[in-house]
């Protein structure tokens, strides 16, 4: 019997501190059976990857995912190009949105769903600065009120 839900593998923290998320979508991955078993055991880094679309394909590039240790001769590059799985007109809508300048495709989390293994997209475009310096500051300012009331209620 297959497992049913989601259940989160990994996620690209990074992604949120750099970009800012305007749109999210959900896309399958093409794998190979070594891959599958060695991200079930939560061996993969999404931190400095990215998306692309080359002659109307969706690819996953700078996703590493490690060599499974019981795989021997079946184990791919841990740095292989990944095709990723959405429609045709997804994909063409995504690729008119890219062509506006400062936008990107970046991955932001691995999970299974439904004992599929899946990855969330964003459509991002780039903070300054003096962006994340000011989330930073926001975060701050949230964090030191909830402490102030937490301490006042006890």
């Amino acid at each position: 019997m297959r497992s049913k839900g989601t259940k989160s593998i990994t996620e690209n923290r990074k992604a949120r501190h750099d970009y800012t998320v305007l749109e999210t979508y959900e896309a399958g991955i093409e794998l190979v059976g070594t891959e599958v078993k060695s991200i079930r055991l939560g061996a993969v880094n999404l931190k400095d990857s990215w998306c692309s679309i080359d002659h109307g394909e969706l690819f996953i590039r700078g996703m590493h995912v490690s060599p499974y240790e019981k795989g021997n001769i079946f184990n791919r590059d841990p740095m292989r190009v990944r095709k990723l799985l959405m429609h045709k007109k997804e994909i063409s809508k995504l690729y008119g949105t890219l062509k506006q300048d400062g936008l990107s495709l970046i991955p932001l989390s691995l999970y299974f769903r439904d004992s599929k293994v899946k990855v969330q997209l964003a459509l991002c475009r780039g903070k300054k600065l003096y962006d994340k310096r000011a989330d930073a500051a926001k975060r701050d300012a949230k964090r030191e009120i909830d402490r102030n009331i937490k301490s006042r209620n006890q």
